[in-house]
Formats: C-alpha cells, structure tokens, sequence
C-alpha cells in the first residue's frame, strides 16, 4: 500500500492532470491512495467567496462563486466524454451545498463558513480527477473524506478524532482495495460527529496523507511537487540552491521550524511513529529519483540556507534595571501565547529581552502594548532573519555582505543572524 498526495499545482490546467493520470499508470496493480488538493487558486478564489458572504455582500459571494463553477464545469467539459453526466451530478450537489448556504445570512463566526464554502475545492476536485481517471483506464473509487476524518469543531484548525478515524479506515477504506487499486479522496478538509465541515489548518492535504498512511500502515508516502525535491535554499531566490536526495525526519521538522517552506512538521510525526519514509517527487518529470526522507542518520549535508525578510525586533528593558528573572520572562511567554504569535529568536541579557518575530503589525502592536506594562518596550522594523544549518564561515561571511547585524546566536549545528538591510 502507498499514498500519494497531489498538491494544486498537479492538477491545475488539462496538461497537468494527464501528468497525474500517467504517473498513476506507472504502477500498475499497487494500491494506492491517492489524496488531492484543489485545483490551482480555488482556495483563495473560495476565500473570497466566504469574505463576501461574512460582510454580507451576498451577491457579490454569489458571483464569485460562478466563477470557480465555470472554471470547474470547463475543466470536466475538456475532460470527460462517457462520464461527464455522472460528474455533473455530483459537482451540482457540491455546488448546491455552498450555494444553499451563501443564501443564507451570517450568524455564526467566520471560521466555521470559512470550512463550509472552502472545502468545496478539494471536493469539486476529486471528483473530476475520479471521473477522468475511470474514463482513461485507471479504476479508482472516489471518497468523501468528510465521512472518513472525524474531527472536533475547532474550525480552520480541526484536531483529528484518531480512534474514530482508525475505525472508519478500517471498515470503510481498506475493504474497498479489494476491488480496486485506486481509491481517489480529498486532503485538508474533515467533519465534525454532526456533519459540519471542517479543515485541518496549514499544509493540511500533507498531513491527511500522513494520517492516511500511518493509519493504513503504507509501505510509504509520495507528495508530488512541481520541484524535483527538496533543495538546500528557495530555488527563487537562490538559483544555484542545491539538491538534497535524503534527509532524515528531525532535519526536516527543524528546517520547517527555521521557516523553510519544506514539509511541515505535524505532516512528519504520524510518519515517524510508524517509521514510514516519506518521498517528495517531481509530477513533471516521473522518472527524477526525488528526495526521500525517513528515520536514518543522514551525513554530509549542504549548508541549508532560510531567508525570512519582513522581521521584527522588541527591545523589552526592565524598569528599574533589575535582573530580568524568571518572571518577567514567563509573563513574555504567557503574552506570546495568548497573542499566538511565535518568537523566531530570542536573546535574554542581565537587564533586556529581545525578541524577533514575523512583522504581522496588528499582532506586533498588540504584544508591545501589553508588554509595555512590565517593560520600557521599543519596536525596530524592515529587519531580515537569516539561517543557515551546517554552516561554514565561508557561506556565513557571504551571505551576510555588507549588511549590519542587529542580533546573532549559533550553536555547532546552526547559525542566526539578523541583520539591517544596509550597512
């Protein structure tokens, strides 16, 4: 048994889902469960959807939800022959579900519409992919996850229901590879014990996967990118960046933690907990080995470079010049917490704190008004926090240039400067 998961970008034009369709080819008689994101941008056209609605422009909502049905209804047109009717008849029914709700009016917190209407991309998606891949030869059986996933109603960031969901897998999804290869289902979204729907928070068609193949006891996971795999830096910015073929799964979780926008970790642990390797492939060119990631120590690895611009640094000084203690700093943790907002460095002296975080205004301003209560607090701006694991000095003096360090902290392992643009 393997899972694959393909992300928006796999599936977001006609050329790209018969890329899909030809990598499942590729594997004849395997099962495998595939997990697939919305199409391209229909998260964020839904998203749109719901802000509408919320500030009850109603008809705007409407309209903008047109869109992503014409956009859908074309893709199945191109698609599909001998199974359009049967896939207009199920995408009407996801149409209707968002549509009897947008005729409505808000009386309920915008999270909970927000799971509503966006769950409706994974949805839509699946079931064209379905309806292809029955007419292209590949067998599959299509799954609602809602009736799968069971979740608690802490929406736009669901927490998974683990018994329940084991027990759903085992009665519903395995029973069905024994007739089919393929079975086709929807990552991001779940539902709560009274069917209202739900999503699962950042990267969360990565950690459905996960959960799937954790609880599947998959011989692995596949999670199919439009990059060949994982890179020592953000190919954008750094076109020289390098490829890594393995890493192991803590150099992952603490490549995410640094900002590296690789696998995030909560997608690692059910993973690690069965010591099932996970794979991330290039859908564009199948036959590129990718980058495997499992339990294993990994040596020899290239500086990993992280870049975070738009960084902020707190100056918090006590009042009196007392020694900033135990208490001062627990009380900054407990503002930090209750903000929910995540320091990405942190510097404690005799008398000062200082604290770097994203620059998200509205929380910054909220944490420095609060802290200003026990510190003389200054803010400083247009900072950027760069990281680099296995450093040497060579790529550390580098990367830094001429711009000025406002702070630095390292370890053997880890280096974190941030700097000032400019000298």
């Amino acid at each position: 048994m393997k899972v694959f998961k393909f992300g928006g970008a796999s599936v977001q034009n006609i050329d790209r889902i018969h890329l899909v369709a030809d990598i499942l080819k590729s594997y004849p008689n395997e099962k495998i469960l595939v997990v697939i994101s919305a199409m391209g941008k229909t998260t964020n056209a839904l998203e749109k959807v719901t802000e509408a609605f919320f500030n009850n422009h109603k008809d705007e909502a409407l309209l903008l939800f047109e869109a992503v049905k014409q956009q859908h209804l074309t893709t199945a047109k191109y698609l599909l022959v001998t199974h359009y009717n049967a896939a207009l008849e199920q995408l009407a029914n996801f149409f209707t579900e968002v549509e009897w709700l947008l005729h409505d009016k808000p009386v309920r917190d915008y999270d909970y519409y927000y799971d509503q209407i966006v769950c409706a991309g994974e949805l839509l998606s699946t079931a064209i992919m379905s309806a292809y891949l029955n007419e292209a030869g590949i067998s599959n059986e299509w799954i609602d996850v809602r009736d799968i996933v069971r979740t608690d109603n802490n929406f736009r960031d669901a927490n998974i229901d683990w018994a329940f969901t084991q027990q759903k897998i085992d009665t519903d999804i395995l029973p069905l590879f024994e007739d089919t290869d393929i079975v086709i289902t929807q990552g991001f979204i779940g539902a709560t014990d009274e069917n209202e729907s739900t999503t699962l928070g950042r990267e969360g068609s990565d950690y459905t996967a996960a959960v799937f193949a954790n609880m599947l006891n998959a011989e692995s996971q596949t999670i199919w990118k439009d990059v060949k795999g994982v890179m020592n830096a953000d190919p954008k910015t750094f076109p020289d960046a390098q490829f890594i073929g393995a890493l192991n799964y803590t150099e992952v979780i603490e490549m995410a933690y640094y900002g590296a926008q690789v696998i995030h970790p909560k997608t690692i642990k059910p993973l690690q907990n069965k010591g099932i390797p996970l794979h991330v492939k290039c859908f564009l060119d199948k036959t590129l080995p990718g980058t495997v990631i499992h339990n294993s120590a990994v040596k020899h690895l290239p500086p990993i470079i992280v870049v975070k611009p738009a960084q902020a640094l707190i100056h918090l000084h006590s009042r009196d010049f007392s020694f900033v203690g135990e208490k001062p700093v627990a009380d900054l943790y407990e503002l930090l917490a209750s903000i929910k907002i995540k320091p990405n460095l942190m510097q404690t002296g005799a008398v000062s704190i200082q604290v770097c975080l994203d620059d998200r205004t509205d929380k910054i301003e909220k944490l420095a008004l609060a802290a200003s209560e026990i510190f003389e607090v200054q803010v400083e701006k247009g900072l950027t926090l760069l990281t680099i694991r296995h450093y040497n000095e060579a790529i550390l003096h580098k990367m830094i240039g001429s711009h000025v360090i406002a702070l630095r902290q390292q370890t053997p392992e880890t280096v974190q400067v941030l700097m000032h643009p400019h000298s």
